[in-house]
């Protein structure tokens, strides 16, 4: 059985694992999750409760968030290469980025992408501040320790998974030209074919993107 992908192409936790299905090379369909659908949603609760993105139907399994999905296709359905090492100390070190690009990167661009789609009397100025504040911290500090090639070295991984959509929608918020070594991944990443696709295919919604005031 086919595996199914709900999902939306804007959405940054949705890349993650599109990148890596793009470089498993998997056929897979994916159900584009329009929440302005309430039949749709309907149908999304029933496999998963929370109703968050994305979601992988594989046979009768539903697996939820996307690292853990990321790390199911590397155990059921391998490729030519692990996007998580065999070797536990490599391994280790790719969960870790792979949180603090989530954590520290995505985290604080959701609070300030969120804050531009609210209503102006219910916007958080302070809490946007601080979003850009902890931006910049964490921007700072991958710049000062990204490679000259991929996030955790010289092969591609869940890592770099989750490191292409929370740089690329930090650099929508907040140019990265300062952080010269950042800014050099981010071409390579936006280069990188699995990359490349799964930003053309979210442009039939990047109009959707708050560009701010």
């Amino acid at each position: 059985m086919a595996l199914i992908l709900h999902a939306h192409p804007l959405s940054s936790y949705c890349w993650k694992v599109l990148i890596a299905l793009y470089e498993r090379e998997l056929e897979f369909e994916l159900r584009l999750l329009d929440f302005g659908d309430s039949d749709a949603v309907q149908n999304f609760r029933s496999l998963w409760p929370i109703a968050k993105m994305p979601v992988l139907e594989d046979g009768e399994g539903v697996i939820v968030e996307s690292s853990i999905i990321i790390e199911y296709l590397d155990l059921h359905h391998p490729g030519p290469a692990r996007l998580i090492p065999a070797d536990p100390e490599a391994a280790l070190d790719v969960r870790r980025l792979d949180r603090l690009f989530d954590n520290y990167v995505m985290a604080p661009v959701q609070k300030i992408v969120g804050d531009r789609i609210r209503a102006a009397e219910s916007r958080d100025p302070q809490g946007v501040a601080d979003a850009f504040d902890a931006l910049r911290t964490a921007c700072a500090w991958f710049d000062s320790v990204v490679g000259d090639q991929w996030a955790a070295g010289d092969t591609f991984t869940l890592a770099d998974c989750a490191a292409a959509p929370a740089v690329y929608y930090a650099d929508r918020v907040r140019r990265l030209a300062e952080f010269p070594a950042l800014s050099a991944y981010l071409d390579r990443l936006k280069a990188r074919p699995s990359v490349a696709r799964a930003i053309a295919e979210s442009v039939p919604w990047q109009h959707l993107f708050p560009t701010g005031d």
